[in-house]
């Protein structure tokens, strides 16, 4: 008891005294995390209901892939680049229109931002997780016509399947290309709104055609939310190698 009293009068004391502090070193050690370090028994029993919570949450299914979607090119396409701009176009066309009263023309997502593939039969939150471990975010860039024109000549440049939903048909020649936009010919005297993510829009993959766009509506909702909303409601998932870019 005495040990407690002399404690309470020491941090009361030390409460009210004012004393300036001042930073004097910095130190750093590394520490290894390997197989050496032993587990703590403690440790792990205060864990285990939470990572079984989590292994629960993760192994929950959402939807079925009647076959593999994987990013193999065809015709500068992959049926997972397919489904995922179609999907997150669907899940925030509707979103936009509610804070804008305008729609979505087109999406468009860098084929290195599929980071899995996913396996035929039942796809689990865990599928989601994988396809989009970051945690970017959708928004939607008013472009100019020469900003989608840019737009267009990287996809053609980059000769890579980065996913176009399926409002664009773009026809890729020997000396130029046809666009088509919502069944519409391109008009370089409009603009157009682009879905896209928040790293995309940063200039991040080199497109640095949605940087400094005519407006940015961010709908405050992430790429990875999206597509487990989207598995949630679609039963079975559906993507193909379709017209959305012919060569």
């Amino acid at each position: 008891m005495k040990f407690i009293h002399f404690l309470c009068l020491f941090l009361l004391f030390t409460a009210c005294k004012k004393t300036e502090v001042h930073l004097t070193k910095i130190t750093a050690k590394n520490i290894a995390i390997d197989s050496t370090l032993e587990s703590s028994a403690k440790i792990d029993s205060i864990i285990a209901p939470y990572t079984r919570k989590m292994i629960g949450e993760m192994e929950k299914v959402l939807s079925y892939a009647p076959y593999n979607f994987t990013k193999k090119s065809e015709n500068r396409q992959s049926n997972l680049g397919n489904l995922m701009a179609d999907m997150c176009f669907e899940m925030a066309n509707a979103m936009f229109k509610d804070k804008t009263n305008a729609a979505i023309d087109f999406s468009m997502f860098n084929s290195g931002g599929l980071r899995a593939n996913i396996s035929m039969g039942d796809v689990t939150q865990e599928d989601a997780f994988n396809l989009m471990p970051f945690e970017n975010e959708l928004v939607v860039v008013q472009l100019s016509g020469a900003k989608i024109e840019e737009l267009v000549t990287y996809f053609i440049t980059s000769k890579s399947a980065h996913p176009l939903s399926k409002q664009v048909a773009l026809n890729i020649r020997k000396n130029g290309y046809q666009l088509k936009i919502k069944g519409q010919n391109f008009d370089k005297n409009k603009t157009y709104h682009v879905l896209t993510s928040d790293y995309l829009q940063g200039g991040g993959d080199s497109m640095n055609f949605f940087k400094n766009p005519v407006k940015l509506t961010k709908l405050d909702y992430k790429v990875r939310d999206a597509i487990i909303h989207y598995f949630q409601q679609t039963d079975t998932l559906k993507a193909a190698i379709d017209n959305r870019v012919t060569l």
